[in-house]
């Protein structure tokens, strides 16, 4: 009986005027290098990102599998993993940043562990994580809320629940948008958010354009928000 394969979890830049070199471990390129079978939240953004990393075999030899929110569940996750239990190695990647975090590579990463693959994450840039870092509010304890409901009466409900949990518990509270929404969410963020609470708004991390501010609310509200439309962005609020 052969051995099982491994699981590697291989991050991507987050922004694509990045280089993978410039913002990737030179061990990380070692292993996909010896890689030939790929589970994508998008096959094009995959191979443009291999690409770029420069890999050692041609893309048009790799095997690519897609696990986004159009992937039924179950049997075709199931299916993913023959190729790992039969001995082959397989890399996650997203459409940016780390997999698994935010992104539906979780899904891939359960099923091994239910059939005892080891999972191996490889070092790469989160943008969770590098908001949290540049924000200077509490790194101790902070909670990642995904996405905000959309409609803004729910989204209102949210922000008080999130905000509750800033003044009673001191948690730092992480949330992301859709970046078409980002505007429309900063604007209720400070119209409907106590005063003394303070917001940080980090858009286009590792990107030449980054922007990264942390002020409070009553501050936010005497200024133009930042252009933030359409541009990848981590609101922080503590």
């Amino acid at each position: 009986m052969s051995s099982k394969g491994i699981l590697y979890m291989i991050p991507c830049p987050i922004s694509d005027e990045r280089e993978p070199q410039d913002v990737l471990p030179a061990e990380n390129k070692r292993v996909v290098d010896e890689l030939d079978y790929f589970i994508v939240e998008n096959t094009r953004s995959a191979r443009r990102f291999l690409s770029k990393y420069k890999i050692a075999k041609k893309i048009d030899d790799l095997e690519f599998v897609e696990l986004n929110e159009h992937t039924p569940s179950g049997v075709a996750i199931e299916a993913m993993i023959k190729p790992l239990l039969a001995g082959r190695s397989a890399g996650v990647i997203s459409e940016a940043g780390v997999p698994g975090v935010a992104d539906p590579g979780a899904l891939v990463v359960e099923a091994c562990h239910r059939h005892g693959i080891r999972v191996v994450p490889l070092v790469g840039p989160s943008s969770i994580l590098l908001a949290v870092m540049a924000s200077g509010l509490n790194g101790q304890s902070f909670a990642f809320n995904g996405y905000l409901p959309i409609k803004p009466a729910e989204r209102s409900k949210a922000l008080k629940i999130i905000e509750k949990k800033v003044k009673s518990e001191g948690q730092s509270q992480v949330f992301i948008e859709a970046p078409y929404r980002n505007v429309k969410l900063a604007e209720q963020i400070v119209q409907s958010c106590a005063a003394d609470l303070r917001l940080v708004i980090a858009c286009d991390i590792t990107s030449p354009n980054e922007y990264i501010a942390m002020k409070p609310i009553a501050e936010w509200r005497r200024m133009p928000l930042p252009d933030i439309a359409k541009r990848p962005t981590i609101f922080i609020i503590g």
